[in-house]
């Protein structure tokens, strides 16, 4: 079985099971299975598959046949130009994710919260940027040890904190408080694509029937430890940024920042 023919027999079978990008999903599989780049197949379309790289890759096939994304079965996604090792226990981080990034890095804000760290791809992305420490905080425990291992990989220097959103910060102790919180209403479960519905883990995928409940509870508790003129940063649900900003209507310059594609992304205000 050589790389070409691998490939090809590898691409007919995702588009079969209607797996979306499938020359590129096979692509990806089969990279991991050899352990190389993709650019190697476009050198080496002739190289014979040894039979253990061709039991992987066949393994990984099957397991993306049956809807587990492709990043759960690498262990592996880029965030901001870096690599982070990602398990079904924590969200696969998104590029739309990276202008809630940004936009905290334009702020340049003192001590930082990121709430609901997951991957911890948000607050290792801005320590390093940043060049300072920040905290993050999470409700699940093995979610905070895909963070930990992953800070640790990128020596970055975050503090990590078990627990309910920000319910172990003091009063005014912080200058900024980022989250990509939980916020796809329940009702919209059986309309989710398969590989989030079925293996991203719930926890952070889901707030109450209205996708409000987080950032019902959050906003204020935002406040209370934020300083004043601190920063609140959030990530937006689809079709919630009314309702979300209304929430935020007593706070000071509140934006709603647009991604690539229009939609709004990213609130943005300041404590009074």
């Amino acid at each position: 079985m050589t790389i070409r023919t691998a490939l090809e027999q590898g691409t007919e079978l995702l588009d079969r099971a209607k797996v979306a990008a499938p020359r590129l999903n096979a692509e990806v599989l089969l990279a991991h299975a050899i352990r190389c780049e993709r650019s190697y197949f476009y050198a080496h379309p002739e190289r014979d598959l040894k039979e253990v790289e061709w039991l992987h890759y066949g393994r990984y096939l099957h397991e993306r046949i049956q809807g587990k994304p492709t990043q759960y079965i690498t262990k592996r996604q880029e965030f901001y130009g870096r690599e982070f090792r990602v398990t079904p226990d924590v969200l696969i981080p998104r590029p739309e994710t990276e202008l809630l990034v940004e936009t905290v890095l334009q702020a340049k804000p003192g001590r930082l919260v990121d709430v609901g760290t997951g991957s911890g791809a948000i607050a290792i992305t801005l320590a390093l940027e940043m060049g300072r420490p920040v905290i993050a905080t999470d409700l699940s425990a093995e979610a905070l040890m895909v963070a930990k291992s992953n800070a640790a990989n990128l020596h970055a220097p975050v503090h990590f904190i078990e627990g309910d959103l920000l319910e172990a910060l003091a009063d005014s102790s912080v200058d900024a408080v980022v989250s990509n919180p939980p916020y796809i209403p329940l009702g919209d479960c059986a309309t989710l694509q398969r590989e989030v519905r079925d293996w991203e883990p719930h926890l952070a995928l889901f707030a109450g029937r209205s996708g409000l409940v987080v950032y019902e509870r959050l906003i204020p508790e935002a406040r209370r430890v934020l300083r004043p003129g601190g920063l609140l940063a959030l990530e937006l649900g689809f079709g919630l940024a009314d309702a979300v900003q209304a929430l935020a209507a007593d706070w000071r310059n509140v934006r709603i920042l647009p991604d690539l594609a229009g939609i709004p992304r990213v609130l943005v205000c300041e404590k009074p």
